[in-house]
Order: C-alpha cells, then sequence, then structure tokens
C-alpha cells in the first residue's frame, strides 16, 4: 500500500519503519528537519526488543502534500496539530483512502472529522512502545504491547479488518475493536495514570511505581478516569481498573511517557487532551477530580515558564 505517516516523531517513526521495512511504499512527513533529512540521508534507524534494523526505501516530505495520493493516511501528531494536518490532506484524499488517527486522549477522531468525511476516519490507539527519537534520525521503542484500531462509527468492517491485517503483516501485535469507544477508554485510563505524574514527578514509568506516594498519586487519577468512563456508560472488559493500569505500566518500566518527554525538551504537552479531560468531563456531570485536577495545575504552571 502507499502510506503517509503525518508526524514521524516517536510513534511516526516506529509506525513508519515497521511498514516500510513490511514493503510497502512509506512517505516520512514532519517538520522536523533535522529528522526528516537524517533519514533521507541514511535511512530511518530503529531500535526495541523487536531488534535492530535500518529502513532506507522511506520517502520523506515535511507536508501532506509531498506524499501526493496514498491509500492510508496515518495522523501521528500531537493533538493540537490534527485539525491542521487534517485540513491539508482532505483535499489529497480518494474515495478509498484511509485515514487514521493515532493521538493520546480522547477525541482525535473527533478532531479529523472537522475536515474529512467520517466515512474515511479509522481510530488507532498504541499501547506499551515507550518510543522516543535518541537523535534525528533514530528512533527507540522499550515495548510492543498493542496497536488497536477501530472504525470511528463502529464495527468489524472488512476495511478495518484489512487494514489489522496489514498492521499485522508489518510486525506489530494488534486487534481491531468493534467498540471504538472502549478500546479508547480502556488506553486513556493508562494515559491519566502515567503521563501528568510522571511529568510532575520528572520520573519514568518504573521509578513512578517505585515511589509508594507517587505511585498513590497517580493511581488516585486512574480512579477518577474509571469513575467517569463508568458514568458515561463505558463497558469496561475489567472489574479492576488498578490492577489493569498496574499490570500494563510493569510492562514498560523504563519507558517516559510522551508528556514527560515534553517537559524535558521544554515544550508543551497534551495535558489538555489528557488528565485535563478528566477534569473537564468530570466537572460536566458533577464528579470531583483532585488529583487530576491538582496534576493538571502543576504541569500547566511548569509549562508556563517554558521560552
Amino acid at each position: 500500500m502507499k502510506i503517509a505517516i503525518v508526524g514521524t516523531g516517536a510513534m511516526g517513526s516506529v509506525y513508519a519503519g515497521f511498514l516500510g521495512r513490511a514493503g510497502h511504499d512509506v512517505c516520512a512527513i514532519d517538520v522536523w528537519r533535522e529528522h526528516i533529512d537524517a533519514i533521507a540521508a541514511s535511512g530511518l534507524s530503529v531500535s526495541g526488543p523487536s531488534g535492530n534494523f535500518v529502513v532506507d526505501n522511506l520517502r520523506v516530505g515535511h507536508s501532506p502534500c509531498d506524499a501526493g495520493h496514498c491509500d492510508v493516511w496515518v495522523i501521528a501528531t500531537k493533538a493540537s496539530a490534527v485539525e491542521e494536518v487534517a485540513a491539508k490532506i482532505a483535499p489529497l484524499l480518494q474515495p478509498d483512502s484511509v485515514v487514521m488517527a493515532f493521538q493520546n486522549g480522547l477525541g482525535a477522531g473527533e478532531r479529523v472529522a472537522k475536515h474529512i468525511s467520517e466515512d474515511h476516519i479509522l481510530v488507532g490507539i498504541a499501547e506499551g512502545f515507550g518510543s522516543s527519537n535518541p537523535e534525528a534520525g533514530r528512533v527507540h521503542h522499550e515495548g510492543m504491547r498493542l496497536i488497536r484500531i477501530g472504525e470511528m462509527r463502529g464495527g468489524l468492517t472488512d476495511r478495518v479488518l484489512t487494514i489489522e491485517q496489514m498492521w499485522r503483516e508489518a510486525g506489530f501485535n494488534v486487534r481491531a475493536f468493534a467498540d471504538v469507544s472502549l478500546m479508547t477508554w480502556e488506553k486513556f485510563l493508562c494515559n491519566v495514570t502515567l503521563s501528568a505524574p510522571c511529568a510532575a514527578f520528572d520520573v519514568t514509568v518504573g521509578e513512578l511505581m517505585a515511589n509508594p506516594e507517587a505511585w498513590k498519586v497517580a493511581l488516585g487519577c486512574t480512579s477518577e478516569a474509571y469513575r467517569l468512563g463508568v458514568a458515561k456508560g463505558v463497558k469496561f472488559t475489567f472489574e479492576d481498573p488498578l490492577r489493569y493500569v498496574t499490570d500494563f505500566a510493569a510492562t514498560i518500566p523504563d519507558a517516559s511517557p510522551s508528556m514527560r518527554l515534553d517537559h524535558l525538551a521544554g515544550r508543551p504537552s497534551e495535558i489538555d487532551v489528557i488528565n485535563g479531560q478528566v477534569v473537564e468531563l468530570s466537572r460536566e456531570i458533577g464528579l470531583e477530580t483532585p488529583y487530576n485536577e491538582s496534576l493538571c495545575a502543576i504541569v500547566r504552571q511548569r509549562e508556563s515558564l517554558f521560552a
């Protein structure tokens, strides 16, 4: 397939590397010029538990228009850039083009749908990767737990099953979900548990879990998000959310969530679409969220000091 990965930072680079290695015609697109130039010159270097390899067959670009018409568009940018990217992709779509929204937090598909018909949209969620860019032209991942995908409108269509197979054949553990809300919320609990706490305490996932006081705060964030999901009618597949997120976190002890990596780089994070969503949506239905509110305040104060 002809695939464009728009946003080839940490996770986008993992997607581009594996899909390119599988023989797909992949275009890596990003505004990070040093990274794109390094890929063009020497290929994309991928390292992690899946092994080390270099993919030297990627096309590159700085804007969606550089990719031309594609069968699959993977939007792997930060949430704040999704609408701008979707607007640029919209005129390039063909009738059968698929647009996959891969973002942390809630509302990824809805942001894309402001510019692109829901007929084109799949929602994707990556969990347990702990990916980072050690330098331009390189990506490292700590794990490869699961890629979740689903039709924005729900259901196990032939299309989503075909895309599931594409990712599986590229080396990913992948599962298509009929209920996109469920798959989103189950990952959302993990995001909420690890993102703001790791950023606020400036620790890796393993270090967060090893600190009883900090881990208690993280699990407080979990409980608030779980209570919100239940109130909104999410039919979770587990009864113990604390065990669920603990088991997940234990698989990536050396990872730093993207929110912590953003702070280490001195740039704003996605606090508004992760822990901030717990606060905002809970407030709408009269639920208290002291843990998430406190961490949001800490994260936003820190970000206000970034140049």
